[in-house]
């Protein structure tokens, strides 16, 4: 019996229900058929890498200043924890009250 595809999005601050999380880690427990795996062509592969190089964002690389305590609590969240700190900027400019209170002479 073939399994149902099951397809979500879940972005960072996303709360899963109890159900989908064990849809998670039973699909983690299972290893990948590759023999159901389609080959793809020469010329699909070449399509498909163009298009991934097309949906790739971007980043640019800067230096900043931090006080050790936050470089450390950063650290703390493992590996990968710059993109913690990248998703916590991203998120504080979409909040125009926290910007105000934390840059009230730039933002006037």
């Amino acid at each position: 019996m073939k399994e149902p595809l099951i397809r979500s999005v879940l972005k960072i601050g996303d709360q899963p229900s109890e159900q989908i999380l064990q849809e998670i880690n039973s699909a983690a427990k299972r290893k990948p058929n590759i023999k159901a795996t389609p080959q793809l062509s020469k010329k699909a592969l070449k399509e498909f890498t163009v298009m991934a190089k097309e949906k790739r964002v971007v980043k640019n690389f800067v230096n900043i200043k931090l006080a050790q305590e936050d470089i450390q609590a950063y650290k703390a969240f493992g590996k990968g924890y710059t993109i913690v700190m990248s998703n916590i900027l991203s998120r504080a400019l979409k909040q125009p009250k926290l910007l105000k209170e934390l840059a009230p002479v730039i933002l006037k």
